[in-house]
């Protein structure tokens, strides 16, 4: 989750975001590299050319129009790599369905059970000490460390967007039409996400709540949610 004063990412907590945080921190590389050459070409003050020995000089000209065509493809390249690992779907130990309501999440664990549940925030008052405000559900969803796990996401009513910005996903939840993604996530821990679509006047109240545990303790909880 997040921290007061944090100007970066939030930790990764699964490999796709892992390479979306080095895609990051690639591209503000090539970017810096380019801002000197920038600065000289284009002083800041227009009115007086300061640096007239590169005005009018063919090698200059040349060099800075294929610059930026090389920075443009040193980014472009592993993106392209990262949206192919992201769109890639290969043999989940799991599927989870979500689906988003005004204004809650429902969830089905479609090949497990037959599992289904709904998950609402948890109004300020009902919060428990230590407890998030606006971030607190009533029913985690929990899936298992380590296991590929493939989420379909959709709507009942208007657009929504399913995000968890730890495990690197925001995928749209349309009505009438399914999307997929999918995550595996690195460690255990409890992951907090919200809709990032406008979807109403209750928008900022339904959040999603992640928990990533091991194995027993999957089968324990969906053992207990089954009851």
């Amino acid at each position: 989750m997040a921290h007061p004063a944090q100007l970066g990412f939030q930790d990764a907590a699964a490999p796709i975001m892992e390479e979306l945080l080095h895609l990051h921190d690639h591209a503000m590389m090539v970017v810096f590299l380019y801002a000197p050459l920038y600065s000289t070409l284009y002083p800041a003050d227009y009115t007086t050319l300061t640096h007239t020995e590169t005005m009018n000089a063919q090698m200059v000209e040349t060099v800075w129009t294929i610059l930026p065509a090389v920075i443009l493809i040193l980014i472009a390249l592993p993106s392209l790599r990262i949206l192919y690992l992201m769109d890639e779907i290969s043999s989940p130990h799991l599927t989870i369905k979500a689906i988003g309501h005004q204004w809650y999440w429902t969830y089905e664990y479609t090949d497990y059970e037959n599992m289904t549940f709904d998950s609402y925030m948890v109004p300020t008052q009902a919060l428990s000490p230590g407890t998030l405000r606006l971030l607190e559900v009533d029913h985690h969803t929990v899936v298992p460390t380590g296991s590929p796990t493939r989420v379909l996401v959709t709507a009942e009513d208007v657009l929504h967007s399913w995000a968890l910005p730890a495990l690197g996903i925001k995928t749209d939840a349309i009505p009438g039409r399914l999307n997929q993604t999918m995550f595996t996530a690195s460690y255990p821990g409890l992951f907090f996400g919200q809709c990032s679509e406008i979807c109403g006047a209750n928008h900022s109240f339904m959040p999603i709540v992640m928990e990533t545990t091991s194995l027993p303790a999957f089968e324990t909880w969906s053992t207990t949610m089954l009851q």
